[in-house]
């Protein structure tokens, strides 16, 4: 089956949820017409339906190839890459200036979706060198821009981030990668950069890499990072390519998914280039404010990656409704057929379907809607406007990225249980969206660090401000809601109502004890996040349930606002339903969480060597032992004495094959009190 994209549901959370009416008259965005929107959303359906679907799976089963220090992507990947380009798709929300189609992002959001459902490791370069341009346009000098931007959106060049290091991978403070600076202004950068996606590739002739790196004056921390262009090839003054740079990939990772992305081992200054020793960089902005810009990257990059998400969460769900319409099997349990139907009529894969719908649905819609906000925190020309937006727009990102990307993988694993025993099986292909989907909510960031980045940037810093004002806006909706006679819209009136209390209730806890208790707000953090992403989709369904109905009411016959009516209720039936759990998780479960410092002694007892590890069976005996009751307590003390006779040495431990019978003896339960006597001298005997 391949992927078709929901060309029409896109559109519709366009106009109704994202206002794309109000986008189309800011400043820029005139071209952006619900006309002209359709037309791009359905060429990009076009192309990601009939060239990048079907490299989808043949991509997995071949790979990328590593030799040499050259990776040849997987059959088709460079042709499909030159059609992408030669389209215009890479410029699409970027500048006119250079080149780009000048769209606003809420349209990108869509198209982005459909890369992503269609082929997730052919969309993850095109993604990264969104990224790279988007850090050059705000940090870069005019000629950098004018240099590397056009190249880029061409499709000619492609561009990645290299921030991570063996010893270095969320702590970025730990970054080593040095670049000492040379009489001609330029850089030359020495060290080793891992998990460089589209790091090397056969693709285009040439890869810009932004990357992280100290100067030898700069301060420890992430306040001596500076952010370094360095290209592959060289790039002579007429802007044709020159010499080799020295940066080498050393090798290509072999992962669980994303088999046709290679995920390159970066060495600059290995003195494998045609520059002399190290790789020459050229740096960005000012030094030691690398990390600044790069979080402008960084940012682009987290919301792509939920978009990701949301991607192989639509592909995984359609694969399991044909799936579900195809197998037949059992007759249906209500005994409305004598014979067996398709498995889409029994109410458990109903359910599972509608989970994976509602998700899609809403997590979708969100995203969109961010786009729309940060749509309007360029463009619109009131600055309270663009300020309040840009508020929104950053408060969304975690969200987008973290939540997203953790439905990603249950929708794929419920898509995979939908196809039982053949879901289990690599060719039919179920099993590649749930593999590809882990990757999501751990790289650019694992889920804990947009969490944290919701607590202590986006909730805390203005004292829940933006939160509040958030929460402000889906009591409007709740509002509407309530004028509704339907039943639907009462039941998530409900249900968004106490989502809403619950998600303030959660606020006002982060913001109390951040300072006094962090480790308690921070015990939270991920419930918090899944938190707020349930009720912020809840919301967005909620708005998308009332203007469904005001299409019913208006006479339209068309299934499909039945439909998202139905889909909204779900959602709040089984999705928003779990938000009071979730706040009860965050503001009453921390003790749960840190005082588990027996974790860590059992952690200690192991890294201390073999001569202590004795002592973990004894653990377990004496956990046995007290819930076996009173009369089995009085062993606690011998079990003391077996750990010290491990620890004093090998003399003792020839006493080794008698705590077997030693702790049977004390497991046998005597029946008479001269019978346990007998059993302890037993013991005694064993230890002497």
């Amino acid at each position: 089956m391949s992927y078709v994209a929901p060309v029409k549901e896109m559109m519709f959370v366009l106009n109704e949820l994202a206002a794309l009416n109000e986008i189309q008259k800011m400043p820029g965005c005139e071209d952006a017409t619900p006309e002209t929107v359709e037309a791009v959303l359905n060429e990009c359906a076009k192309f990601t339906g009939e060239v990048l679907a079907p490299l989808n799976w043949t991509g997995d089963r071949e790979g990328a190839k590593w030799s040499e220090g050259h990776v040849k992507t997987a059959s088709g990947f460079k042709e499909a890459f030159k059609g992408y380009t030669d389209a215009g798709w890479q410029g699409l929300a970027h500048p006119q200036e250079y080149g780009g189609q000048g769209l606003p992002k809420a349209v990108a959001t869509a198209c982005m979706e459909m890369n992503n459902a269609s082929n997730l490791s052919f969309a993850l370069c095109p993604m990264l060198t969104d990224g790279a341009i988007e850090a050059l346009i705000v940090a870069g000098t005019e000629e950098q821009k004018q240099t590397y931007i056009p190249p880029l959106i061409s499709g000619q060049w492609t561009g990645t981030m290299n921030l991570t290091e063996p010893q270095a991978g969320s702590d970025l403070a730990a970054v080593r990668t040095k670049a000492v600076p040379q009489e001609d202004g330029t850089y030359r950068v020495f060290g080793q950069k891992i998990y460089i996606t589209y790091g090397e590739h056969d693709m285009a002739e040439n890869i810009i890499h932004l990357v992280l790196a100290r100067t030898p004056t700069a301060p420890e921390g992430v306040k001596g990072i500076s952010l370094f262009i360095v290209p592959k090839v060289m790039i002579n003054k007429d802007g044709s390519l020159g010499k080799r740079n020295d940066v080498y990939c050393a090798s290509i990772e072999h992962k669980m998914g994303i088999h046709a992305s290679p995920t390159a081992v970066l060495l600059y200054g290995d003195g494998k280039g045609e520059v002399g020793d190290g790789a020459i960089g050229y740096l960005v902005g000012q030094e030691n404010r690398g990390l600044e810009y790069m979080f402008i990257m960084m940012n682009a990059a987290r919301f792509g990656v939920g978009m990701q998400g949301i991607g192989v969460a639509a592909r995984a769900y359609q694969k399991a409704v044909h799936y579900a319409n195809d197998r037949v099997q059992s007759r249906p349990v209500d005994g409305s057929a004598a014979q067996a139907v398709s498995i889409i009529h029994h109410p458990d894969v109903k359910r599972m379907l509608m989970s994976m719908r509602s998700q899609v649905e809403a997590s979708r819609a969100l995203a969109v809607v961010a786009g729309a906000a940060s749509d309007a925190a360029h463009f619109h020309s009131d600055e309270a406007v663009r300020k309040q937006n840009m508020a929104f727009y950053e408060f969304m990102v975690p969200l987008v990225k973290g939540w997203s990307t953790e439905l990603s993988v249950d929708v794929a694993s419920t898509g995979v249980q939908i196809h039982g025993g053949m879901g289990f099986i690599e060719e039919t292909g179920a099993a590649q969206y749930y593999r590809d989907a882990k990757i999501l909510a751990i790289y650019e960031g694992t889920t804990a660090i947009q969490a944290n980045d919701l607590v202590g940037r986006k909730t805390a810093r203005d004292g829940g401000a933006t939160a509040k004002a958030i929460a402000a806006q889906i009591e409007a909706t709740e509002q509407a809601l309530a004028k509704r006679d339907s039943v639907n819209a009462k039941a998530v009136l409900k249900r968004l109502t106490a989502a809403r209390l619950a998600f303030l209730e959660v606020v006002d806890f982060v913001v109390a004890n951040l300072r006094s208790d962090p480790n308690a707000v921070f015990a939270g953090s991920v419930p918090y996040l899944k938190l707020a992403g349930i009720t912020m989709g809840g919301w967005q369904m909620a708005r998308a349930l009332l203007a469904a109905e005001d299409a019913i009411a208006a006479g339209s016959t068309d299934a499909f606002y039945k439909t998202k009516v139905a889909t909204a209720r779900f959602f709040a039936d089984h999705q928003l339903s779990q938000v009071g759990g979730l706040k009860d998780s965050v503001v009453e479960g921390a003790e749960g969480t840190i005082s588990v410092s027996a974790i860590g002694a059992v952690a200690r007892c192991f890294r201390q060597g073999a001569e202590r590890r004795s002592c973990f069976c004894s653990i377990g005996a004496v956990a046995r032992c007290f819930r076996q009751g009173a009369e089995r307590r009085s062993c606690f003390c011998s079990i003391g004495a077996v750990a010290r006779c491990f620890q004093q040495g090998a003399e003792r431990r020839s006493c080794f094959c008698s705590i077997g019978a030693a702790t049977r003896c004390f497991r046998l339960r005597a029946a008479t009190p001269l019978q346990k006597s007998q059993r302890r001298s037993d013991f005694l005997g064993h230890l002497r």
